[in-house]
């Protein structure tokens, strides 16, 4: 194919790319691509890479649609550009994960930052997003980059932002960043310095052992640890600071997931490194049953979301994300020193077990939407003005926050605290397990399903989804499988205390839940479905009534929708 064959504006991005000051081996796969795959080319070069209020995140490749070192140098040309105009006068620091050109996209950025006479704190190996997100307040650098995917297949990669409070970007530096990214549209517009400025100053462990002795702060339990555990990093960054915080807290029997441990970007082990993902897990869950070990923990690529699995009665047992959220609240209940005005933070589409288990303990509980830079903006307006004492961060996406001095999902505390409960449940011949029935026991027995609806990636596909998101709004059922619908919250067009956003909630006449919101990323609506029984006999009994009760909700929505 001819490049003349393209239409505008494809055409003349790609022109710009080959006539412009890119190295050879880019152009090179630009006239490979044009030879053997013009579908690939044009959807490469058909828009700018989308950086939006999380930063950006994409296929790697040539093209101004895909993550390369030319992207990644305007998006940080961009950031740069908005620190000037803020006149922020304070460093910058960059972390990057396991993937395939991550340090690549880290060394390039730091370059950008620094021929913009920014000072650059730039990890010299990989780390968690926890990490750099402490390093950031640690710092008190003006931003930090974090280059990753997280758990997103090995082709992807990202760029994620933090503000100098450690947390993602939020109104209004996310816009100013975002309208300074699109600004930069000539190679003119990036400045470069060389790798061995003096502004580029290298990290090794000495934020490591910062955050380790932050963490130390936290120990509750000093007891002689028998506790076995498997772990596995996905292959990735976990593996540099989780088995260093277990063993500080005493934790010595650690058996990795050998074929899973190295920090290798092409997943070999694990093609969807999602710990949310059973599958993931398998080859831990084998090593956790040969090993007659006590507890599995998994985390995802840059190590910000964990899972864990037990033996019970024989069985493996894998707690879901609102289950480890009750787990660490309940140790954190039992353990931790209290305050009067302590108060928890979950996103809306969490358990409300939470909530309820907060309200038996006079503990606030408050909703933010889904996305943990909404935990981290309410945490650091309780640092502000001191109304509340920050407790627990939750989402039901396993990403959990135990600590005040990291502004991001963190595994590495959530691992020493889920450890810690699993050996004081071990020394009193139980599990965790057993400590959730006790939950159950105390607070009711909430149990929870996701219905994702998928529709066409196309015009059509996007308008049948808000279509049926205008007919729940305008002419709602008043029912649900036969059950009344007592109240209907609109976060769209209602007054609420959360900004606005196309969700709907429905609370049901037997404390269901359902909450409905269509992606703002991708053609897919998820529905999130909640349900509680007070009155059971046995655990396996309120269990059974809950899921029958939310089998039926799905099926019923399913024909609905």
């Amino acid at each position: 194919m001819e490049i003349n064959n393209f239409e505008e504006p494809i055409k003349t991005n790609i022109l710009n790319w080959l006539n412009g000051p890119l190295d050879e081996t880019t152009k090179t796969e630009i006239l490979k691509l044009l030879k053997e795959n013009p579908q690939e080319l044009k959807e490469a070069f058909l828009h700018n890479l989308s950086f939006g209020t999380a930063g950006a995140r994409g296929l790697m490749g040539v093209g101004i649609n895909r993550f390369n070192i030319y992207t990644i140098r305007a998006m940080t040309q961009g950031l740069a550009n908005y620190l000037i105009k803020q006149k922020i006068n304070k460093p910058v620091v960059i972390g990057f994960d396991n993937r395939n050109n991550s340090n690549l996209f880290a060394k390039e950025a730091a370059r950008v930052l620094s021929g913009n006479n920014i000072k650059t704190f730039l990890f010299k190996e990989l780390r968690p997003s926890p990490i750099v997100s402490f390093t950031c307040r640690y710092k008190k650098c003006a931003a930090a980059i974090m280059i990753t995917a997280s758990h997103n297949p090995p082709k992807y990669n990202g760029f994620k932002v933090y503000w100098q409070d450690g947390a993602q970007i939020i109104p209004p530096h996310d816009k100013g960043i975002i309208e300074e990214v699109k600004k930069i549209t000539n190679w003119q517009d990036i400045k470069l310095s060389e790798l061995n400025s003096k502004l580029i100053i290298y990290l090794n462990e000495e934020m490591d052992n910062a955050y380790l002795k932050s963490l130390e702060t936290l120990k509750t339990n000093k007891q002689q640890k028998e506790l076995k555990i498997v772990y596995t990093n996905l292959h990735g960054t976990g593996i540099t600071m989780i088995p260093k915080a277990l063993n500080n807290w005493g934790f010595s029997e650690i058996f990795f997931v050998e074929e899973q441990k190295t920090t290798d970007g092409n997943f070999p082990n694990a093609p969807i490194p999602n710990p949310e993902d059973p599958q993931a897990l398998q080859l831990g869950l084998k090593l956790l049953q040969e090993k007659k070990a006590d507890l599995l923990i998994a985390t995802d690529p840059d190590a910000d979301r964990i899972a864990i699995a037990i033996q019970h009665d024989e069985k493996q047992y894998i707690f879901n994300g609102n289950q480890i959220a009750c787990l660490l609240f309940n140790y954190i209940l039992q353990y931790s020193t209290r305050k009067k005005n302590d108060a928890i933070i979950k996103s809306i589409v969490t358990t409300e077990l939470l909530k309820e288990m907060a309200k038996q303990n006079n503990i606030a509980c408050f909703n933010v939407l889904t996305g943990f830079k909404y935990i981290a903006e309410l945490m650091e307006k309780w640092q502000q003005d001191k109304s509340y004492q920050f407790l627990l961060g939750a989402e039901e996406s396993y990403g959990y926050l135990v600590e005040d001095f990291v502004r991001d999902k963190d595994s590495i505390s959530a691992a020493c605290f889920l450890s810690s409960y699993a050996e004081i449940a071990k020394k009193e011949n139980k599990n965790l397990l057993d400590i959730l029935h006790e939950i159950y026991k105390k607070y009711g027995l909430y149990q929870e399903d996701l219905l994702s609806l998928k529709f066409d990636d196309t015009k059509e596909g996007y308008d049948k989804m808000n279509s049926i998101m205008q007919t729940l709004r305008t002419t709602p059922p008043k029912t649900i499988a036969n059950i009344a619908i007592t109240s209907i919250e609109d976060y769209k067009t209602q007054n609420t205390s959360l900004p606005k956003t196309d969700m709907l909630i429905f609370n049901l006449s037997d404390m269901s839940k359902i909450i409905i919101r269509p992606s703002g990323t991708e053609p897919k609506m998820k529905i999130y479905l909640n349900t509680v029984e007070k009155n059971f006999t046995t655990i396996d009994e309120g269990i059974t009534i809950c899921q029958n009760k939310l089998k039926i909700l799905k099926n019923t929505l399913k024909a609905m929708l």
